[in-house]
C-alpha cells in the first residue's frame, strides 16, 4: 500500500502536480513522517502550553541525546536505537514526576537537576562512543535528518500517533479541567495524579518519536509555537486545538519541503521551528491589527 502511494506521489510530482522533491523517496518518507507527527504535536501541545510544561517538553527532547548513546553502547542500532531511546525517555520523566510530588520542589528546579544529571551522562556515554561512531550521527539525533527517516520510523510513528491521539481525545476534558482548577477536578472525581503522570507519559513518547525528523535540541519547540500562536488569536477552545493542530501541520511539512525546494542548506529541525515561529509572529501581528482578536484568550 505504501509503495503505491509513493508511486502515486513520484507520478505526480514527476509531471509538476507536487513539489518536484517528491520524486525522490526519503522526501516522500519525510513529509508522511510530517503528516503523521505534525497535527499529534499540535494537538498535544495545547494541553503542554495550559500546563505550563514548555521546559519539560525541552528536557525530555534533549535527554534523548542520552537515550541514543546509552541505546548505542549496548549494542542497538545506530539508526533507530528505539529500546533505550524510549526506555531511558519514559524513566527520565516519569521519576522527574513522581520526585516533584514526593519532594515538594518545584517543577523548574527539579528538570534543571535532572536535565543536567542526563546531559552529563549523555557526555559521558559519548566519550566511551568517541571512537566507535561517526558525529553525523549525533548531528542528525540534535537537529533532525530527513535523510534518515526510514520505514520503521514511520511505523514507529504512526503506532505513537495512535496511543497518544486516542487518550488525549478521550480524557481531554479531564486534562483541561484538572490543569485549570485541580480541586474542582478532584472534587467532581477526577483522578488528577493518574491524569498528570499519562500526560507527561504522552509527552516523553511523542518528544522521543520526533526525533528524527525535528530533532533533540528543537522538538519541544514544535510542542509550544503552534499552540502559543493559536492561543493568541482563538476564541473558543475548539478553535485553540483546531489551529494548534493546523499550525504545527503547516510548520512540520513547509520546513521539510520548503529547504528541499530552494535547495537550502538547513537542517530539517531548524526549518520546521523557523517554519513555526514564522506563524507565531504572524498570529501575534494580526492580533494587534485586527480588533476583534484583542478580546481573546
Amino acid at each position: 500500500m505504501m509503495d503505491s502511494l509513493r508511486l502515486s506521489v513520484q507520478h505526480l510530482a514527476s509531471h509538476g502536480y507536487l513539489p518536484s522533491s517528491l520524486e525522490y523517496g526519503f522526501a516522500f518518507n519525510a513529509v508522511l513522517a510530517g503528516l503523521i507527527i505534525g497535527p499529534v504535536l499540535g494537538l498535544l501541545g495545547t494541553l503542554v502550553v495550559v500546563k505550563r510544561h514548555a521546559f519539560f517538553s525541552e528536557a525530555v527532547g534533549h535527554s534523548a541525546l542520552t537515550g541514543v548513546a546509552i541505546g548505542i553502547l549496548l549494542g542497538e542500532s545506530y539508526s533507530g536505537p528505539y529500546g533505550a531511546l524510549f526506555g531511558y525517555c519514559i524513566m527520565f520523566g516519569l521519576g522527574l514526576n513522581y520526585l516533584k510530588n514526593r519532594t515538594g520542589l518545584t517543577a523548574d528546579t527539579l528538570i534543571g537537576v535532572f536535565l543536567s544529571l542526563s546531559l552529563a551522562l549523555g557526555a559521558s556515554v559519548l566519550l566511551i562512543l568517541a571512537g566507535r561512531i561517526n558525529v553525523h550521527i549525533l548531528e542528525n539525533v540534535l537537529f533532525g535528518s530527513i535523510l534518515t527517516v526510514t520505514h520503521t520510523d514511520i511505523i514507529v510513528l504512526a503506532v505513537v500517533a495512535l496511543l497518544v491521539t486516542a487518550p488525549v481525545i478521550l480524557f481531554y476534558n479531564a486534562f483541561m479541567l484538572a490543569s485549570f482548577n485541580p480541586g474542582l477536578a478532584a472534587v467532581r472525581q477526577v483522578r488528577v495524579k493518574t491524569l498528570d503522570y499519562l500526560f507527561i507519559l504522552l509527552v516523553t513518547i511523542v518528544t522521543v518519536a520526533s526525533v528524527k525528523v525535528i530533532g533533540a535540541v528543537l522538538v519541544g519547540a514544535l510542542l509550544v509555537i503552534p499552540a502559543a500562536a493559536a492561543k493568541i488569536i482563538s476564541r473558543s477552545l475548539t478553535m485553540f486545538v483546531t489551529l494548534s493542530t493546523v499550525f504545527a501541520l503547516v510548520a512540520t511539512l513547509s520546513g521539510i519541503i520548503v529547504p528541499m525546494e530552494l535547495a537550502l542548506p538547513v537542517p530539517s529541525g531548524a526549518a520546521i521551528i523557523l517554519s513555526a515561529g514564522v506563524i507565531f509572529l504572524s498570529a501575534v501581528l494580526a492580533r494587534a491589527l485586527i480588533p476583534s482578536l484583542k478580546g481573546s484568550q
